[in-house]
């Protein structure tokens, strides 16, 4: 009775220790994550209808920039880096999982060991006799087999906490692996469509290189008849040298370009397959912004960085949990005996251990401390990197939705541009032939009508991009 009630001082005592040693542990307080977005993008109605929901290979109608993403989503170098990061993510869990189990082991030796007769065991082992006539063996040998296991009993939930950040950290990784994703399919995109606009700006100066030579040669005849002088043939040569040295450098862009979604691809250099004969004709559908909060589930960069806030939190509950003390269990169980033919020899050679252990920091915990501390300022980072996400999100969309609306205006505006240029050609070559113009109207009309030309295809592949951008921007491509 005397020892159950000193066994029950002893707990409370020890209770009452540990009470008052960790009622000091240090706790920061963290403001929550800020989610709140605006009801609704600048004058746009509240309409949950959304392109992001749609699939890339319905956004994309061109079967060669759809065949294009299809090898990139499988060869492309840098996903694939991504997708093995996932996996080491999928190990993390099961390492941290592993970590609050019971670890057993099994094991087997053999040791021997001399004792010195002037030790007490040496002394002990002279007078001992196993059996009659049988010394004790000098030197001592010991075989031995069995099972040991260990286990941290998880009190203070330390290691399933770390299991579940490990859980979010892989589910992390995977978002990451979708904004990846996206970005590629949009990179594709972008870069498919400027090939197509070097393709179309290479046919406009071919063809204004064509109309010049034939001013060029009307300018000589001109010339040959004292209607014009050298001056006029040495400008419009040099215009023409002009738009052939132009020629090199698009041709130039248009192989870089190709290079560049080869590389993507995960391919060598080689033509890329595409028709822009109709380019300035593309056009996408409709596209519908929803709601700014549909962004929280649409933009995988959003997820990830929520699924990296969790991590942290619970990180920050990990660095607070080893204030505190830990329970450890270790127990065992085999035979052992200083000769093989006796390890059968049950329950004799039978030994066992059973031992717990309770270990806590008591002094210098500032290591501790700085470990929490540092907890809590990534929790903060995690914070402020989640609403930083958000709100770069808002504003992609607002720059796209204005950007899709001005390049809409401008582009009609060019297309007048160029319809008048272009009539402005004729003309201005039939007032020079007929001496009612100077032959500078004749080659700066030509010149503009050149450029414009090259501008509207350039308003044309802006358009198409910011489309590209936009349908990103509300997180679509990575489904």
């Amino acid at each position: 009775m005397n020892r159950i009630t000193n066994r029950i001082k002893t707990y409370v005592v020890l209770s009452v220790l540990t009470s008052l040693l960790y009622a000091c542990v240090p706790s920061k307080i963290i403001r929550e994550e800020n989610k709140t977005t605006p009801h609704t993008f600048h004058n746009k109605s509240i309409d949950s209808t959304n392109t992001a929901t749609i699939q890339w290979k319905e956004f994309f109608a061109d079967p060669n920039l759809i065949s294009l993403i299809d090898n990139a989503l499988a060869n492309n170098q840098e996903l694939n880096i991504i997708l093995q990061q996932i996996d080491i993510a999928k190990n993390e869990i099961k390492i941290r999982k592993g970590e609050y189990l019971p670890f057993v082991n099994a094991y087997a030796g053999v040791e021997t060991e001399k004792a010195s007769k002037y030790t007490r065991n040496g002394a002990v082992e002279e007078q001992l006799n196993i059996h009659e006539d049988e010394k004790f063996p000098d030197p001592l040998n010991n075989f031995s087999a069995g099972i040991s296991a260990s286990w941290e009993i998880d009190i203070w939930k330390k290691l399933r906490n770390g299991k579940k950040a490990a859980v979010f950290e892989y589910l992390s990784s995977i978002e990451g692996k979708n904004f990846m994703v996206t970005n590629l399919v949009s990179e594709i995109a972008n870069s498919y469509y400027e090939l197509m606009a070097l393709d179309n700006q290479l046919t406009i100066i071919e063809q204004s290189l064509q109309l010049q030579k034939e001013a060029q040669k009307m300018i000589r005849l001109q010339k040959e008849a004292a209607r014009a002088t050298q001056l006029a043939v040495s400008r419009f040569d040099a215009e023409v040298l002009k738009n052939k040295s132009s020629l090199y450098l698009i041709k130039q862009k248009i192989i870089e370009t190709e290079n560049k979604l080869n590389f993507l691809t995960g391919s060598y250099p080689k033509h890329i397959e595409r028709n822009s004969d109709n380019f300035i004709n593309i056009a996408f559908d409709t596209i519908y912004t929803g709601v700014p909060s549909q962004l929280l589930v649409n933009r995988p960069d959003i997820r990830k960085a929520e699924y990296e806030l969790s991590a942290a939190k619970l990180n920050t509950k990990i660095a607070r949990s080893n204030f505190y003390p830990s329970l450890d269990i270790k127990a065992g169980v085999g035979l052992s005996a200083f000769k093989p033919k006796y390890l059968t020899s049950a329950p004799e050679s039978l030994v066992y251990s059973l031992a717990g252990d309770i270990v806590g920091p008591l002094i210098n915990r500032n290591a501790i401390k700085a470990e929490y501390n540092t907890a809590t300022n990534k929790q903060l980072q995690a914070i402020f990197e989640y609403e930083k996400t958000i709100l770069n999100a808002y504003i992609e969309v607002e720059n796209e939705l204005s950007n899709i609306q001005n390049l809409k205006e401008s582009f009609k505006l060019k297309e007048q541009q160029v319809n008048a240029l272009s009539e402005s050609i004729d003309l201005s070559i039939r007032l020079f032939k007929s001496a009612r113009a100077e032959y500078t109207e004749v080659l700066l009309t030509q010149r503009e009508a050149l450029d414009a030309k090259i501008e509207i295809v350039e308003t044309k592949r802006d358009q198409l991009l910011a489309a590209i951008k936009m349908y990103q921007a509300l997180g679509g491509g990575w489904n």
